[in-house]
């Protein structure tokens, strides 16, 4: 008996049966550390596309590739992805989004968190992005008056503040930017740590240290991620007081951080997922950014560091730990 005779004994058209059959979609995720280091903000990307009806198996397949931390992994992490045939890949990060476009013009990609795509030129306006790029931004260098502000509080004696960037990362140049502007706004004079491999990393603060630095401004960017920890012990072993930029950081014993939220930015992100494998233009999807953000102190680390801690600024932290 032909299959369409055995469907319409079961009263179903072979179209109906067809329509019920939901394709499967195949995610790629191009990530700047292991899915270990990144499970709180993947899990609300997972369950946004949960809510929207996706389930890992039956209608989804992910993809997660991580570039461990090195930037020049990237190119061949997205070739990697184009070559599964995957369906879209969400990028975190300005070089990830950008491996990604170069990998392919054609495959819709959507950025959890990217400083400022449109200065990376990946993007031609927020509102109307152009080409296989949408997303959020995570307006990174918009926050360096307010990070600065923040340390400020904490180290009132801090004169010279250093900043640890990838200049590599075109959005890491351009944060160094305004903390320049921001720095010597406030008094400050700004040094530069220019650290661009894990190699780089402990030299980097003898160097900052050796240049008087009396606080430090951590981004967070492929490198800064992926190696937070070896940050953070070196932070306390120089005794410097340390603002970075995510949460994260203060769980491994940063003293502060002030940013976005970035579960809030992945949960956002599978909306736009589910719109794409429907059938919407990236290009046509405005970028969206930032709704949420968090301001964290680590009380033990301060202790060790010999920082008081004013009572107002406390009051003011979104999540404390210590």
């Amino acid at each position: 008996m032909r299959r369409r005779d055995v469907l319409g004994l079961l009263g179903l058209s072979p179209l109906l049966a067809h329509a019920q059959q939901r394709r499967v979609s195949r995610v790629g995720v191009l990530e700047t550390v292991a899915h270990a280091a990144n499970l709180e903000n993947f899990e609300r990307f997972r369950k946004g596309l949960e809510e929207r009806g996706y389930a890992e198996g039956p209608s989804l397949v992910i993809l997660y590739r991580s570039a461990e931390g090195r930037i020049e992994r990237f190119a061949e992490l997205a070739a990697d992805l184009v070559r599964q045939k995957v369906d879209l890949i969400l990028t975190r990060g300005t070089p990830a989004t950008l491996a990604a476009r170069r990998a392919s013009g054609s495959i819709p990609i959507v950025m959890a968190a990217v400083a400022d795509p449109v200065e990376s030129r990946l993007a031609e306006s927020l509102k109307r992005p152009g080409g296989n790029v949408t997303g959020l931004t995570s307006a990174t260098a918009e926050l360096v008056p307010k990070r600065l502000e923040l340390l400020k509080a904490l180290a009132p004696k801090m004169t010279r503040v250093a900043a640890y960037a990838n200049l590599a990362n075109v959005a890491a140049a351009a944060s160094w930017k305004e903390i320049e502007v921001a720095a010597r706004a406030m008094g400050l004079e700004p040094m530069l740590v220019d650290v661009r491999t894990p190699e780089q990393i402990a030299p980097a603060f003898e160097e900052a240290a050796r240049q008087g630095a009396q606080g430090l401004i951590v981004g967070i960017e492929t490198l800064t991620q992926s190696n937070r920890s070896a940050i953070v012990e070196l932070a306390a072993k120089h005794r410097l007081p340390a603002m970075y930029s995510a949460r994260e950081f203060v769980e491994a014993g940063g003293l502060m951080s002030y940013g976005v939220s970035y579960p809030d930015l992945y949960y956002r992100a599978a909306g736009f997922a589910d719109r794409i494998l429907k059938g919407a233009a990236p290009g046509e999807l405005p970028i969206e950014r930032p709704a949420k953000f968090a301001f964290a102190i680590n009380r033990r680390t301060a202790r060790d560091l010999e920082v008081v801690i004013p009572p107002d600024l406390l009051l003011r932290a979104d999540w404390s730990i210590g």
